[in-house]
């Protein structure tokens, strides 16, 4: 380590170490070049497999029988694309998962922003265990209350209609605390000079709090959107006909019902994603502002 000589009041000279600096603007540099060779790892990662899958869809099933793992066919073709569609319902799969989202979408947005805003900015009786019934939600995992939830609606004639697959995704724990947080990062002089104006609940919740919160919106329902598209499981149990099934489910049937045909069934995974890949490409500037601003991971 390096010294350097300093004179005392008494005039004798005294040796410190000398600690060095490093340059803020180097530091900066190296940790800007570690996140791109780490990003840039992970990209690929996640790449890798949507490339193959799609290189697969395209190729004969003499070829894909031969050689699994190659990226590269003699003879391109989109005769599995062509069976899967002609084939297959697909198009009222389509329709179904579009319709069931959207509305999953709107009566989420409604009533987690409603459940947030009288958590954090009402007082009333019960508001505790209307708190720990929406954390209690968090911790308990969705697979625990298939078979109550499947026997409530077999019981009420819901099973193989949308609503099936809708009123169990509405009280979305995570949108409740999304909006709870958002809501109650709002100035609380905003809120009483409101209240002062004689503004009731009802106006305050429209017109001043639910502007303020269209990051919380956007995130809400962009990830609300992608997760009941992609849901599986439940729409598996409670949909039995053919033309009421989501994409996810119809092409689960179509992968069994293609056995070892491997370009078909890459085929119809690449048309599932399709859509997802449309409403990234639309909407990633609010799907990275909404994480951004309600630390959803």
């Amino acid at each position: 380590m390096a010294t350097t000589l300093t004179p005392t009041t008494d005039g004798r000279a005294t040796s410190r170490p000398v600690t060095r600096r490093m340059d803020p603007r180097s530091n900066s540099r190296t940790f800007g070049i570690l996140c791109t060779v780490v990003l840039t790892i992970f990209a690929l990662l996640w790449l890798v497999p949507l490339v193959w899958a799609f290189v697969t869809s395209v190729r004969p099933d003499s070829e894909i029988t031969t050689s699994p793992t190659s990226w590269w066919s003699a003879h391109w073709t989109l005769a599995a694309y062509r069976n899967v569609i002609g084939s297959t319902d697909i198009g009222w799969w389509y329709l179904n998962s579009f319709v069931i989202s959207t509305l999953t979408v709107v009566m989420t947005v409604i009533v987690c922003s409603m459940l947030g805003f009288a958590l954090s900015r009402t007082r009333f009786r019960g508001r505790g265990g209307v708190a720990a019934i929406v954390l209690a939600g968090l911790m308990i995992p969705g697979q625990v209350l298939i078979l109550p939830q499947f026997e409530e609606f077999r019981a009420t004639g819901l099973l193989n209609t949308y609503w099936a697959i809708i009123l169990p995704a509405v009280a979305a724990p995570v949108g409740v605390f999304v909006f709870q947080a958002f809501i109650g990062n709002i100035p609380d002089p905003l809120i009483e000079a409101a209240r002062i104006d004689e503004a009731g609940w009802w106006k305050v919740y429209l017109k001043i709090c639910m502007p303020l919160c269209r990051p919380a919106i956007s995130a809400v329902a962009i990830f609300t959107f992608v997760s009941t598209w992609n849901n599986l499981l439940w729409p598996l149990l409670v949909l039995s006909n053919t033309k009421q099934m989501t994409i996810p489910v119809g092409l689960a049937t179509v992968a069994g019902n293609y056995g070892i045909q491997y370009a078909e069934v890459m085929a119809s995974a690449v048309l599932g994603l399709l859509p997802l890949l449309a409403v990234f490409l639309l909407f990633q500037r609010q799907i990275v502002q909404g994480i951004a601003s309600t630390g959803i991971k």
